[in-house]
């Protein structure tokens, strides 16, 4: 039924949205965002949504100007969120290249009180290595004459006390490619000392969250609820990034409501501020504040950002959780017609909700075609600059990122049964343990894992075929015991194994929790194996509960049916 549902899509009211949306400017916490919000806001209530605008502290920076001045020259360049304000006078040093700014860059060099020039665009894994380091300025060059608004934290949401010595310590700033190519040549040529400039307002804010939601026609209090999300703050108009997503769930919203009959759960929208400016600060106090309350009622979260881009037509790569990644194939074959590949459900986003345990899809769902990158992410040249206007709207590609959106959504708002399918991540599992098997001094510890993995596979399915053929207090059952199964998994494959904290704003390894025993696998100082091998023990309990967890579900879904 979800195509024929999808046929309402409307290009000419989701033009509408993206015609109020281009209005206004973004910034989080600012006066814009939130008449901007009002309007989301209204139309909400007007379909029937009960809608709230909770107003919430929120660690916000918002860049201002900045300069670089080497020998009495300003040059022009941006600064970036989260980045150090400069010292009265400016910050000036020594520039030093370190290529990519990666770990490795920065090897025997001693960039201490140096400001580095790094080769791409500033990011919160460049940032860090550089203050790492002990630098205490970067000039990022951009791959492009355009220059890229950056959130440079590495902290995921607003920091914990015990986490503002994470918060960067240097004076951030960017140029424009042929800008840096100059000052690589001359930094080349011998030493160049430049003096960096950057107002950057960085402080404890009010922020503003739209929270909309519907019941079943016949609900039950306290029921399950689908959770579909977007960021509304942007850089600048931000009419694609993120008015596109905006546009989107609000077409969504109309049609699941038009076809309300049908739903099997509640729908929940969120739309957050602090997305762009506080390194997803929305989403993670929701997560915060309202975590019990996510833990028990929601099924999933389907995140939404920059559809509807022109030359966006490559949806093959959109990520998803492993257990959503055959929804996601679906959406995209009927939709976009095209063969999904698929990737991991990667560190970004408003992806805030992986250590509460609930399955996650999406984010930005189209792309520029392979190569024609902008460095960092593939959704335009104008990404997070100011040409981030209308004219980057393509009407029919909005028009097919709704209906792959609108899919997964109805599928997991209408069917059933939820079509989470758990053993692709108990089969994802056993393919992470598959090197550690080979390793000898890990190969004690992944067995049972593995051994268990499969075991409680082949559980999943029997007693998943069984409950649904029990009619409708079986598949009750089995929704249940799919949603405790996800609460035990996902937070070892997403997080080090803390379900009450925040993962940093970097890259993650696949199932997080392994990672004591993938270092106990590469161990080669014989003296060292022992301690390694304590930590990798701990993490096999930790996995070995949450398969527990898994199997102890389904044996009391199958009990309900005695």
């Amino acid at each position: 039924m979800a195509a024929s549902v999808l046929d309402a899509v409307d290009q000419a009211r989701l033009m509408r949205d993206i015609a109020e949306l281009a209005r206004w400017t973004k910034l989080a916490g600012t006066p814009s965002e939130r008449e901007s919000l009002a309007y989301f806001e209204a139309s909400l209530r007007d379909l029937g949504f009960r809608t709230e605008v909770i107003l919430h502290d929120a660690y916000i920076s918002l860049p201002g100007s900045a300069r670089i001045v080497i020998d009495g020259q300003a040059l022009s360049c941006i600064t970036h969120s989260f980045s150090r304000p400069s010292p009265t006078g400016g910050l000036t040093a020594e520039v030093v290249f370190v290529g990519r700014g990666h770990a490795a860059d920065y090897v025997n060099r001693d960039v201490r009180g140096r400001i580095v020039l790094v080769d791409g665009i500033a990011t919160p894994e460049t940032t860090r290595f550089a203050s790492e380091a002990g630098a205490a300025g970067q000039i990022h060059i951009s791959p492009h004459e355009q220059r890229y608004e950056m959130c440079v934290s590495p902290v995921w949401g607003s920091p914990a006390f015990e986490l503002r010595d994470r918060l960067p310590q240097t004076v951030a700033t960017s140029v424009s490619g042929p800008v840096g190519q100059e000052l690589r040549t001359r930094v080349a040529q011998g030493p160049l000392t430049a003096t960096l400039f950057a107002e950057v307002d960085t402080g404890w804010r009010k922020t503003p969250l739209l929270v909309a939601e519907m019941d079943r026609e016949e609900a039950a209090p306290g029921e399950p609820f689908v959770l579909l999300s977007g960021h509304h703050d942007t850089w600048y108009y931000g009419v694609m990034d993120n008015g596109g997503a905006n546009a989107t769930m609000m077409e969504i919203a109309r049609i699941a409501v038009a076809n309300r009959a049908h739903w099997q759960r509640a729908l929940r929208l969120c739309f957050w501020s602090g997305h762009s400016q506080g390194r997803y600060s929305g989403s993670a106090w929701y997560a915060d504040a309202h975590w019990a309350e996510l833990e028990r009622r929601c099924v999933a979260h389907v995140n939404v950002d920059s559809t509807g881009g022109i030359n966006a037509v490559d949806l093959s790569e959109t990520a998803s959780m492993s257990l959503l990644h055959d929804l996601a194939r679906e959406a995209v074959g009927q939709h976009a017609g095209q063969d999904y590949v698929g990737k991991r459900r990667s560190r970004a986003g408003d992806d805030s909700f992986g250590g509460i345990g609930v399955p996650s899809m999406f984010g930005p769902v189209s792309e520029q075609p392979k190569g024609d990158t902008n460095g960092r992410r593939n959704l335009g040249w104008w990404w997070h600059t100011p040409e981030d206007l209308i004219d980057k709207i393509d009407p029919a590609n909005l028009v097919r990122d709704t209906k792959v959106v609108g899919h997964a959504v109805w599928r997991l708002l209408s069917n059933p049964v939820l079509p989470i399918n758990l053993t692709a991540e108990l089969r994802d599992l056993s393919k992470q343990l598959a090197p550690l098997l080979t390793a000898p001094p890990a190969r004690a510890l992944a067995q049972p894992i593995q051994e268990n993995a499969g075991r409680i596979e082949a559980l999943v399915i029997r007693a998943s075929a069984r409950l649904v053929e029990a009619g409708p207090q079986g598949v009750a059952a089995l929704n249940e015991a799919i949603r405790v199964g996800c609460r035990a998994l996902i937070p070892v494959d997403y997080t080090s194994g803390d379900r009450f904290a925040h993962e940093p704003a970097l890259p993650v390894p696949a199932w997080p929790a392994l990672e004591p025993l993938r270092r106990l696998a590469r161990e080669t100082v014989e003296a060292d194996i022992p301690f390694r091998a304590v930590t990798a023990m701990r993490a096999r309990n930790r996995i070995l509960h949450a398969l527990e967890g898994v199997e102890a579900a389904f044996h009391g879904a199958l009990a309900t049916l005695a």
